[in-house]
């Protein structure tokens, strides 16, 4: 008779430790060099902006006079207009070109429309200005051409249109003295020029924009990986064509405030006006390959040059071309200075 012993039973697995102790996750902390590195980025601009203006109060004292800060911002608001629709443009990776020839022709047009009125002063170069930065954005964003080509293509024909509707220049269209288009470009309220008061609603509205809302984030994430982006579902094709009508209204929009303020439309305004913007820009901090930027690093940008070109007036031994020099070497050393932080923040 065979022997039989109960079979031993299987080895279970041990039961979880349930009151053991949780190892606490890592946690992805910044360094402190990163933070600084985005600090000096977004708000760089304005420190030297302060150290010049403090610099400068002391050597000239006529440059802290109100008089003078009254005309350096009026002269800065057209400039910083045309910059606001180059900065949203940047962030989402483009460049526009054509702002300056934009600019030059939404001054005639509205010198010339200003006969019929405040209303067609205005929008008649919105109009035209808003329709070359539609096509802009059409042939970037649905035909896939090159902004750098595109837009250089609509400075040349923004400079001919100009041309031809002046005679080669010869003509000189007038705004009408006392209208209501005049006093926009040369009224004020409390001392400020409107042209400065529009120009900073301008801007409020743009940092909403840009910080506040979808549009704002999609521009980021259009200018960080266009690709991405629209893996996403995204709608960047939308995004490019709106950034770049915006740009050419805003072009038209300064270059029609500079009319009514001159009481003219001058032909050889804005020449080399979308260096100056694009220099804006980069020292305000927006990355020229775009994915990040700010509006307020933008208007301390435009106000740094413009107390440049006033330092150099001050001096009066300078001629104006000082201020180009002044302004490629500030460009280079931003450039390269967001080369470094953007070399560290990823190693970091």
């Amino acid at each position: 008779m065979k022997n039989t012993s109960p079979a031993a039973p299987a080895p279970q697995a041990p039961a979880p430790l349930r009151n053991a102790p949780s190892r606490p996750e890592p946690r992805l902390e910044r360094s402190t060099g990163s933070r600084i590195g985005e600090l000096v980025q977004r708000q760089g601009v304005l420190a030297v902006l302060l150290t010049v203006i403090l610099i400068a109060s002391f050597v000239y004292p006529t440059f802290a006079s109100l008089d003078n800060a009254r005309g350096v911002t009026v002269q800065a608001s057209f400039l910083a207009i045309v910059a606001l629709g180059m900065t949203l443009v940047i962030i989402t990776g483009g460049i526009d070109l054509s702002v300056g020839s934009v600019f030059a022709l939404g001054g005639v047009l509205a010198a010339w429309a200003s006969q019929w009125g405040f209303l067609a002063a205005l929008f008649v170069p919105l109009v035209v200005c808003g329709a070359i930065g539609l096509v802009n954005g059409l042939l970037i964003a649905r035909a896939n051409m090159a902004p750098f080509i595109v837009t250089l293509a609509s400075l040349l024909a923004a400079r001919g249109m100009l041309l031809a509707f002046t005679d080669e220049g010869a003509t000189t269209y007038l705004v009408p003295k006392d209208s209501a288009f005049a006093e926009l470009g040369q009224g004020s309220v409390w001392g400020f020029g409107y042209p400065i008061l529009i120009a900073l609603a301008l801007f409020g509205a743009g940092g909403l924009l840009l910080q506040r809302t979808s549009f704002g984030q999609t521009l980021f994430a259009v200018g960080g990986s266009s690709d991405a982006a629209t893996l996403m579902g995204l709608p960047v094709a939308r995004t490019k064509i709106l950034v770049y009508t915006l740009s050419g209204l805003l072009a038209g929009l300064a270059g029609a405030l500079n009319a009514a303020r001159l009481s003219s439309g001058v032909t050889i305004v804005g020449v080399g006006m979308e260096l100056d913007a694009i220099s804006a820009v980069v020292i305000g901090g927006t990355l020229l390959i775009g994915g990040a930027g700010s509006i307020s690093g933008t208007l301390w940008g435009v106000l740094l040059l413009a107390v440049i070109q006033n330092l150099i007036n001050q001096i009066g031994s300078l001629n104006s071309s000082y201020q180009s020099v002044v302004s490629g070497g500030f460009l280079i050393v931003v450039v390269v200075a967001q080369r470094y932080l953007a070399r560290s923040r990823r190693t970091t």
